[in-house]
């Protein structure tokens, strides 16, 4: 008996010390996105680009095996937070990334803070994320740089009256402040302001409003996934045979669900980070890539998961494999590398990215509808946080 009882307890030590050094050989990523619901397109993108850098790159890095966990929102950003908490506590996850909506990241926020865990913003846009915990990073947008931008592009471009319609949440809000400050301040009217509810929005009496005003154009703020439904309900209700355009950040053509959208949405103009038709031997690259593995485009929510693992590989080579959340935020910060979308930073003070912000029209090419870019603005940080 006592031979046994000792056999027993060394077999068991034996296997705490087997799982404590696998622990440590592996750095356990939790990726929460919503692979089911209303943003389950945006959650498709990123999972297949993560698994698109991981194919590309492998799954050892600085002697560390990279594991991802995938967990499902449903669409609901409440379910953020209890399956963040469940990874940080039960998994022992060095990072929690994903969040495709500003309720979900904002959410995980004093979990990230309070366990010292980093967490990795790849989809939502709202400026004030990354100000609610040191460890919070972002490798998607924010809706400040877009907006600003098609508000100067507007203003110069014969767009004297704009109504606003945005989706009724923070980064709506986000967008509608940045555009009609700068707007008006360019000399622009803002005609009307309309907020359209988050969940199952019916755009079309809130078009009608908009076309009753007859301004020059619509600004229009819809999370990605939504911009089809409100193209289509613009093209029935004639908008786009009154001459009235459509102008704003580049969610609402989103192009994963582009050439769903019919020729009406040719000529819309927005200002964004990426588009799948971006001119450089890397990106054409990696649409190729990605299309064959996924079998759809990819999209702006795409590069921010491919970009957020490059993130994390490259900061653990920094740090020679240590996943504790100092370590890891330190390596992040200031960190400069190329992506699909161009030339891309971490900036070392507010942890935001900083990129290049292209303003892009929609056109026909080989029978294909693309966010084709026509004007490059280089290394724009976050307008919201920049010090005056």
């Amino acid at each position: 008996m006592r031979t046994f009882v000792k056999f027993a307890v060394g077999t068991a030590i034996a296997g705490l010390m087997a799982g404590g050094a696998y622990a440590q050989d592996t750095v356990k990523v939790g990726l929460v996105i919503s692979m089911t619901g209303s943003q389950a397109s945006t959650g498709k993108q990123i999972k297949a680009a993560v698994d698109l850098y991981m194919k590309e790159h492998g799954d050892t890095v600085a002697g560390k095996k990279i594991q991802v966990i995938l967990r499902d929102t449903g669409s609901v950003p409440d379910n953020a937070k209890r399956l963040s908490q469940e990874l940080i506590v039960n998994d022992k996850v060095s990072v929690v990334a994903g969040f495709e909506v500003t309720p979900a990241a904002l959410a995980v926020a004093p979990l990230s803070a309070e366990a010292k865990v980093v967490e990795l913003v790849m989809a939502a846009g709202t400026s004030i994320i990354t100000e609610k915990s040191p460890y919070i990073v972002r490798t998607s947008f924010t809706l400040p740089q877009s907006s600003v931008i098609v508000a100067d592009w507007a203003a110069k471009n014969n767009i004297k009256k704009v109504v606003t319609i945005v989706s009724d949440y923070a980064p709506g809000a986000d967008a509608e402040k940045w555009f009609i400050d700068t707007f008006k301040k360019d000399g622009g009217q803002v005609v009307e302001t309309i907020k359209a509810p988050l969940a199952n929005p019916d755009f079309a009496p809130f078009l009608q409003r908009a076309a009753d005003a007859k301004p020059d154009a619509i600004f229009v703020f819809v999370p990605s996934g939504q911009g089809a439904t409100f193209m289509k309900q613009y093209t029935e209700r004639g908008l786009d045979k009154a001459g009235i355009k459509v102008i704003g950040p580049g969610d609402v053509t989103d192009d994963d669900l582009l050439p769903q959208m019919g020729d009406a949405v040719i000529g819309a103009v927005t200002a964004h980070m990426y588009s799948a038709d971006h001119d450089s031997a890397m990106n054409k690259k990696y649409v190729a890539d990605f299309t064959k593995a996924a079998g759809f485009r990819p999209n702006f929510m795409s590069v921010g998961g491919y970009d957020g693992m490059h993130l994390i590989y490259e900061a653990l080579k920094k740090t020679g494999g240590k996943a504790d959340g100092d370590s890891l935020i330190a390596a992040m910060k200031g960190m400069k590398w190329e992506s699909p979308r161009g030339p891309i930073s971490i900036d070392p003070e507010t942890r935001d990215i900083v990129q290049n912000i292209y303003m892009r029209k929609v056109e026909k090419k080989n029978g294909q509808l693309y966010n084709v870019e026509f004007e490059t603005f280089k290394d724009v940080k976050d307008p919201a946080k920049i010090k005056k």
